[in-house]
């Protein structure tokens, strides 16, 4: 029987997850990682359509997470996943097991999660984690989940999986040395590996990710309408779409701002650089992650001599390459793994020491 493997990445804007694998073809789905705590879980209204959100019970409170999270009353204070220890809060394990609610499972034979690589630096936490996450849990309603195994990666390593195995390259890339860029909501995260081993001194992370780029652009917004503009979500999708955002009903141009906020990438890429060099001896760059399209541009002007990897969906990467990860161990356990990726698979197997380490211990 093929054993029950799912991936949730818990970022700093959006919860990813797999809810579903069929034919080979992996199911996505996210949330913003917001989590409302209340004493009591939410009663539908009777006059309206309840939200689609679901109450996880967390060290006695009730934490309100979902699609519909941002209907929820003082969600400005919702966004607490700040800090690199985020993982220990009690909101990091609501909206987990909010993930896990939506896949609508029993039982999880191994459960694979992402952490930024500054944080995934730090063992004990790492341990105490996975060691959280293994066990019985509730989801609210009665209903409950049993995760019987539970491994931490670094983020960018699950981008460095999907990519090998959607470009059929994984024994190649076993091979090589990679640098994989994943601007996240809060992060900057960077990881340099020899074949799929992270090289753990020039890998690291900063808090320079799309947030401050919003943010720089906000308080230009707040500057020049003077007042406290704070919509956050409404600025990021003008950025993707191209389209002006509304304020105080009219379109707001901001290209007036956007000299500034392209400063952040370059700024984090800066940081890198001290890491990583000329990346002359980097044979493949990746960029994924939800801020890429922002960060593409500093990223090509700091390695022009290289060509720059970029997948579909990439906010979906890691997520997808920790399911593949997970997916792959779990038969290798069983002696049911296609030989060549359990090979690539050093997540959970490989002790590393020095300079280099795996995914995962």
């Amino acid at each position: 029987m093929e054993p029950v493997v799912r991936a949730v990445d818990v970022g700093r804007g959006n919860t990813k997850f797999v809810t579903a694998v069929r034919n080979g073809e992996l199911r996505c789905e996210m949330f913003p990682s917001q989590a409302h705590p209340a004493e009591a879980a939410l009663e539908p209204e009777a006059w309206g359509a309840r939200r689609k959100t679901v109450g996880i019970p967390v060290g006695g409170l009730v934490y309100e997470v979902g699609p519909d999270v941002h209907l929820a009353a003082d969600v400005f204070n919702a966004n607490v996943l700040q800090h690199d220890r985020y993982c220990e809060t009690q909101e990091y394990l609501a909206l987990l097991l909010g993930a896990l609610h939506y896949m609508q499972l029993d039982q999880i034979d191994l459960l694979v999660v992402g952490l930024p690589v500054a944080t995934y630096k730090i063992k004990p936490l790492v341990n105490a984690l996975e060691r959280r996450l293994a066990g019985e849990h509730e989801l609210g309603k009665g209903r409950r989940v049993k995760v019987l195994r539970a491994k931490a990666i670094a983020q960018p390593a699950g981008a460095l999986m999907h990519y090998g195995l959607m470009q059929s390259k994984v024994a190649q890339l076993r091979k090589e040395r990679s640098l994989i860029v994943d601007p996240g909501r809060r992060t900057f995260d960077w990881l340099v590996t020899q074949g799929m081993q992270q090289i753990d001194k020039r890998s690291h992370s900063v808090p320079r990710g799309m947030h401050d780029v919003l943010h720089t652009i906000i308080e230009g917004i707040s500057r020049a309408t003077g007042s406290h503009y704070r919509d956050y979500d409404t600025v990021d999708v003008a950025l993707r779409t191209g389209r002006k955002p509304v304020v105080f009903q009219h379109e707001y141009d901001m290209a007036r701002h956007l000299p500034l906020a392209r400063k952040i990438p370059e700024q984090a890429i800066a940081e890198m650089l001290h890491y990583v060099g000329d990346a002359s001896d980097i044979r493949n760059i990746i960029l994924v992650g939800g801020g890429a399209f922002f960060y593409r541009h500093a990223l090509k002007a700091a390695f022009p001599n290289h060509v720059i990897h970029e997948l579909k969906d990439p906010i979906f990467a890691n997520v997808k390459g920790f399911q593949q990860a997970g997916l792959e161990l779990a038969r290798a356990m069983l002696g049911t793994g296609n030989s060549d990726i359990n090979r690539a698979v050093d997540v959970a197997q490989h002790d590393g020491g020095g300079d280099d380490q795996g995914f995962a211990n």
